[in-house]
């Protein structure tokens, strides 16, 4: 299903300025959201980092058109995952931005399974390093070469996901979500500085955190040092959040680790309230 210039339309396909910078140069955004029963998981923080994230690149995005698009297609299925894309639109040929860019806005929704929330994984260290110094990679750019190629060689060396370390060494994030390590009462994630978007789960798992009788750090670790931790744990806005049993040949047992427990239990509740569903209907 496809939403684009205000109406609905089966399918995705859609003619396409084939000069648009958003597919010849990755000049663009995109934003993945849940949608349960026709309301959008955390709708408010999906389309406020959209729009900022426009605004980092220089173009602006009405918020109210995306919203709109994202609440046309929550209303088609009963559990959706949702991609809104924006770009910054057709302009001569080159780099530079054009001084008058006319953004291009548009959003599918494909079904996502339920099994998929709150599954545990495996991590494969790729070595392909997260570019810190860049600012994209603090923004969900269209530029995903990276992690395509890693979720490429996860997969074959028999892994669910890649992790990715920064220039320094230090953890980042994963291909598709953010990262956690609980160190005894300690909840560590590596800060925005080290290369890291801010994810929507990753915010609402900050707020949880210390309501649960976990102590929040964001700060860097090299990964020797976040190996150590007692669990390890992904989110991203349709895993949720993902309890990982493996990072390469290190083992985890994230899943039996009673405060990763409760924050899957609260962060179900979170989703459920947001989207007005009862909890089952989450995962």
């Amino acid at each position: 299903m496809l939403w684009r210039d205000g109406s609905l339309q089966t399918g995705t396909h859609a003619p396409f300025d084939l000069t648009d910078r958003g597919l010849c140069l990755g000049d663009g955004l995109f934003d993945t959201a849940l949608a349960l029963d026709g309301r959008v998981a955390f709708e408010d923080a999906h389309v406020a980092r959209l729009v900022a994230g426009a605004e980092s690149l220089g173009f602006r995005l009405d918020p109210a058109t995306a919203r709109t698009a994202m609440r046309a297609l929550a209303a088609t299925g009963p559990r959706l995952a949702i991609r809104t894309t924006a770009t910054r639109g057709s302009g001569p040929r080159g780099l530079r931005p054009p001084a008058e860019p006319c953004p291009v806005l548009y959003a599918t929704a494909a079904a996502s399974s339920a099994a998929l929330a709150f599954a545990p994984l495996s991590l494969w260290p790729t070595q392909i390093a997260r570019n810190e110094t860049s600012p994209a990679a603090r923004l969900k750019t269209l530029g995903y070469l990276d992690a395509v190629l890693a979720a490429r060689d996860a997969a074959a060396s028999g892994f669910d996901e890649a992790l990715f370390c920064n220039t320094r060494g230090h953890v980042a994030c994963a291909g598709t979500g953010n990262l956690f390590g609980i160190f005894a009462d300690r909840l560590v994630t590596p800060p925005l500085a080290d290369g890291v978007l801010a994810g929507i789960v990753r915010a609402e798992i900050l707020g949880l955190a210390p309501r649960l009788g976990l102590r929040v750090e964001e700060r860097s670790l090299p990964l020797d040092a976040f190996l150590r931790a007692d669990a390890v744990f992904l989110t991203n806005s349709l895993r949720l959040l993902a309890p990982v049993r493996a990072v390469g040949t290190t083992p985890f047992a994230s899943v039996d680790h009673p405060g990763l427990g409760r924050l899957i239990d609260a962060l179900r509740t979170r989703v459920a309230e947001s989207c007005g569903v009862a909890e089952p209907a989450v995962a």
